[in-house]
């Protein structure tokens, strides 16, 4: 019987870089706006804070923060409290980016902080909403990663259609 089975790969690029400065004007606010929205985080269980801000297409920038619940898992993380906000307020505009930023001990963390699988999700449900690609941005002391679209950080998106 004949092997029909083919391997295959999937391969992912992505953009680093060593300071926020060599960045675009714009990716350079919107990191700024997810570093700020560290302050809002609260965080008093895991001390992990995580602060995120997305563009939308008119240029708004919504902040959100991680928010802990001594009943976990009823807290939320900031990109999901940062995308549900946009979403809410803003819901005829575009998702086209997100930054994320963690502190850990007061300070940022050195490398960048990667969103859970369930804000991947939602990231990709607004990218599907948009019909655009959303870039993602992870911002670190050290590097700051960006990816042109959701799908590079989840490849094979969940779709119910």
């Amino acid at each position: 019987m004949p092997v029909t089975m083919v391997r295959k790969e999937l391969r992912i690029g992505y953009d680093e870089y060593t300071s926020v400065e060599e960045m675009s004007a714009e990716d350079r606010a919107l990191c700024r706006a997810a570093v700020e929205a560290l302050e809002g985080a609260y965080a008093p269980y895991s001390h992990f804070h995580v602060g995120a801000a997305v563009r939308l297409s008119d240029g708004t920038l919504v902040k959100g923060a991680n928010q802990e619940n001594a009943a976990y898992p009823s807290g939320l993380c900031a990109e999901r409290t940062a995308m549900f906000a946009a979403g809410a307020a803003h819901p005829d505009q575009d998702m086209v980016s997100i930054a994320v930023a963690a502190r850990q001990d007061g300070r940022l963390c050195s490398e960048p902080a990667a969103p859970c699988g369930a804000c991947r999700q939602v990231m990709a449900q607004y990218q599907t909403k948009s019909g655009k690609p959303m870039s993602v941005i992870l911002v670190g002391a050290n590097r700051i990663l960006k990816f042109a679209r959701v799908d590079d950080i989840l490849p094979l998106i969940f779709d119910s259609i």
